[in-house]
């Protein structure tokens, strides 16, 4: 298992370094000059330059880019060009609501996943298989956006159960924290759960015809106790791989969501940034979520290795 874990260290690694080289340079090459940005077009040229000193944009690309990257390995994301604030303050205040927002919607995607594919699978081509299925078809169908802004006519707007928008903040509670998040938690989750649920389903399936299953129900177990005591885990790897897909995009992917109800998070941060030509919080947010996704498939990888030991001497 040691040497398990080191190789996927160092794929981690590996991946990091090839990330980090390639945001630099994709967000460097982009056009336009942050000074510039903030002077606007009249500006002089020696306070052009007087800015660009100051900000660390006149020294080579290959420095800067050394620079940035020790930056980051000592925990100093640099200060951003339009707030004048530590990126690392910034990031904190943000990451304070993206990464419960993306685990409450993984949560909610989980605990309709399961019990819906297991029922599924259990019930395959009867009525409730054919209703589940069904419903996911039209969970995936259904931009997350648009079902965001039902969700808030709805349940803001009618039945002023939930806040339309914005983020109460930790300091007010729990309960008032997670009831701001609520509504984009569950607008992110309802597409989630649909394709979960149908891998879930895919994957008892395909599990439930093996030798041993069958040879479990010869034994006297039902149909059921076969599918809990033996199905199940066996059926785990691809709804692994799915969830850390998920949380992957959920941690990564909330620009729209964030922008719907104003959730000061980490996507409506990026978005914010590129508006402004904020190089290095955008260059610093991107390889934070990066790092978290790289993080997040490094733990399922353990995740599997848990699961199924064989996974371990196959490399």
């Amino acid at each position: 298992m040691l040497r398990y874990v080191l190789k996927r260290l160092l794929s981690l690694c590996i991946s990091l370094a090839v990330a980090s080289l390639i945001i630099f340079t994709v967000i460097e090459v982009a056009p336009g000059d942050p000074a510039s940005f903030m002077l606007g077009i009249n500006a002089q040229p020696e306070t052009l330059a007087a800015l660009r000193g100051e900000l660390g944009l006149d020294v080579p690309k290959v420095q800067r880019y050394f620079n940035w990257v020790l930056g980051m390995l000592t925990g100093d994301f640099g200060t951003s060009y339009t707030y004048r604030t530590p990126v690392t303050e910034m990031v904190a205040d943000r990451i304070a609501v993206s990464i419960p927002l993306a685990l409450y919607a993984l949560i909610l995607s989980i605990i309709i996943a399961f019990p819906a594919g297991i029922f599924a699978a259990s019930r395959r081509g009867h009525a409730g298989d054919l209703g589940v299925m069904g419903a996911t078809q039209l969970g995936v169908a259904l931009p997350n956006f648009w079902f965001a802004m039902m969700l808030v006519l709805v349940f803001a707007i009618k039945l002023r159960w939930f806040p339309a928008g914005g983020f109460a903040g930790w300091d007010k509670g729990l309960v008032t924290g997670l009831t701001s998040l609520t509504l984009p938690a569950v607008a992110l989750a309802l597409p989630q759960a649909a394709i979960l649920t149908r891998v879930m389903r895919s994957a008892l399936l395909d599990v439930l015809g093996e030798d041993y299953m069958r040879t479990a129900r010869a034994k006297g177990l039902t149909t059921r106790q076969t599918l809990w005591r033996h199905g199940l885990r066996n059926a785990m790897i691809p709804v692994l791989t799915i969830i850390g897909l998920q949380f992957s995009f959920l941690f990564a992917g909330t620009i729209i969501i964030e922008q719907v109800f104003y959730l000061p998070g980490l996507g409506r941060l990026i978005f914010q940034s590129i508006s402004a030509r904020d190089l290095i919080v955008v260059e610093s947010v991107v390889m934070l979520v990066v790092f978290g996704v790289i993080l997040i498939n490094f733990l399922v990888d353990l995740a599997y290795a848990a699961v199924d030991p064989r996974l371990r001497s196959r490399t």
